[in-house]
């Protein structure tokens, strides 16, 4: 008996809102773990609302000085305001099959540390008062607690294909970006995502995710090298030969990637599943922080 189009849709649903609360109470507790400071992600600049006393420095005009707070003491200190300009910041998570690798059972996914990478960062950029969404037109920046439920909806669906191309349609011009991925696919297709961005003003941050194996590559002897998606095989009865060819691979697509955010004003980094979650949030949101000042 095949199942009704009602059905189906009905049981996807209820699978994929099954992921939802360890998704987000695992990003929940990361974004715990960054500490943000008693204003988060706010600074000095041209909103109305009071932020901070500091005290006054060459250059200062003379009209910022708080001659009230200034008369306490002995200093002059001046009145700075809140920067209320909120960004839009766009995720982009590849999801491809690629993505679903792991090397050994007690290591995660590239996509799952990616996901979790995405939304603990998205917890921290709302809660500082940004807008966040997915790149392309199905989630658009907003705020809210709200965005981040849909976000770990969104974050949810695997992409077929073996290597996914990143999204790069409906770059808000002068926004924020950030891409995760183990960017082991089309390189032309990141060059042009990232070519195009720039063209609009958009600055963001590359994240390439690794399993630990893809860096080592200590396979040796007979083996047979599979695509998570099925699609590709190669058999070889000395897999060590590989082993230098295979590196040298790497190490050009590294060079290409580290040339192409050169060249667009973007940031990269390198994150491997064998290491700490919290490391590369941290490194991420100081990277994308810097790019928003």
């Amino acid at each position: 008996m095949t199942s009704t189009p009602t059905t189906t849709l009905r049981e996807r649903s209820e699978a994929e809102a099954s992921h939802l609360p360890p998704l987000l109470a695992r990003a929940e507790h990361l974004a715990g773990t960054v500490l943000l400071g008693d204003h988060g992600r706010r600074r000095a600049g041209l909103g109305d609302d009071f932020w901070q006393y500091r005290p006054a420095e060459v250059g200062d005009s003379r009209r910022m000085i708080d001659h009230r707070r200034s008369a306490r003491g002995d200093m002059e200190y001046v009145r700075e305001r809140e920067w209320q300009i909120a960004q839009s910041v766009m995720l982009w998570v590849d999801q491809g099959a690629s993505m679903r690798f792991a090397s050994d059972a007690g290591l995660p996914a590239k996509v799952d540390r990616a996901r979790l990478l995405a939304l603990a960062i998205a917890i921290l950029l709302v809660r500082g008062g940004e807008r966040v969404g997915l790149t392309g037109t199905t989630l658009p920046p907003r705020r809210g607690n709200a965005q981040i439920v849909r976000l770990a909806g969104a974050l949810a669906h695997d992409d077929p294909h073996e290597y996914a191309a990143p999204e790069h349609r409906a770059m808000i011009p002068h926004s924020r970006a950030v891409f995760l991925s183990d960017f082991l696919g089309d390189m032309d297709e990141v060059t042009q995502a990232l070519s195009k961005a720039a063209d609009r003003g958009v600055r963001g941050v590359l994240l390439q995710v690794l399993d630990p194996e893809e860096e080592q590559f200590s396979y040796s002897g007979r083996t047979i090298f599979q695509s998570v998606g099925g699609t590709l095989a190669h058999e070889t009865l000395k897999a060590g030969d590989l082993r230098d060819r295979y590196l040298e691979r790497l190490a050009a697509r590294r060079d290409a990637l580290t040339r192409l955010t050169r060249a667009t004003g973007w940031q990269l980094g390198l994150h491997h599943t064998g290491n700490s979650a919290q490391s590369a949030l941290l490194w991420l949101y100081r990277a994308l922080d810097g790019g928003m000042r």
